[in-house]
């Protein structure tokens, strides 16, 4: 006679692993608190442009999650080769809005009519630039994947998806603050190009691009 049914739970969470996915999640983006509060910074007056930034963020990191998932399965979306190419989407980035902060300079508008228009980084602007500047990262998430298992990396995952959150609001609060926001918004214009040309060109070269 059989007896009653088994019921099957799934393994408890580790805390461990919370702990080394946030400590991990850290490591690997205190660079994206600065570029985050710069973003902040450019968009500051402008309809929409915190949701924007908050969701170009959570797109490109996104996108590496499922690189790095993929390539843990075995799958390989993005040859390693490939990886130092990414600068270029910084480097073309932070040229456009050097060419930006340029132009509006020589022709600068009406400083009420600016504030009540749309403008700031736009969605995808964020998004790819938040991509390349993390693609060196899925060297480093894929084998820490592929050991996790795929409770160990569920985990990874959702702990990775609440720091985006917690990263945007620290980059939102250092922009706001009365000291750093007077600074960005004096050099703020000139600051992000020469960031994202900055790093643009450190993953070319760090990575080989172009014979480097």
């Amino acid at each position: 006679m059989d007896g009653p049914p088994i019921e099957r739970r799934p393994p408890p969470v580790n805390p461990g692993v919370i702990g080394q996915a946030a400590g991990l999640f850290a490591v690997t983006n205190i660079d994206d608190i600065v570029i985050l509060a710069l973003f902040f910074a450019q968009g500051a007056g402008h309809r929409g442009s915190t949701v924007r930034i908050m969701g170009g963020q959570y797109l490109g990191f996104a996108a590496i999650l499922v690189v790095a998932v993929a390539a843990a399965f075995g799958a390989t979306f993005l040859p390693e080769a490939a990886i130092p190419y990414l600068g270029l989407l910084p480097l073309a980035l932070g040229l456009k809005a050097a060419w930006q902060a340029w132009k509006n300079h020589r022709d600068e508008d009406d400083d009420e009519e600016a504030e009540v228009k749309p403008g700031g980084p736009g969605l995808l602007a964020v998004a790819a630039v938040t991509f390349a500047n993390g693609g060196d990262n899925i060297g480093v998430y894929v084998p820490v994947f592929a050991t996790a298992g795929i409770g160990g990396m569920s985990v990874y995952v959702v702990v990775f998806l609440i720091l985006v959150a917690l990263w945007c609001l620290a980059g939102r609060f250092f922009a706001t603050r009365p000291v750093i926001a007077k600074a960005l918004s004096r050099w703020g214009h000139i600051l992000l190009p020469v960031v994202l040309i900055a790093i643009g060109a450190l993953i070319l070269v760090e990575g080989g691009a172009f014979g480097l």
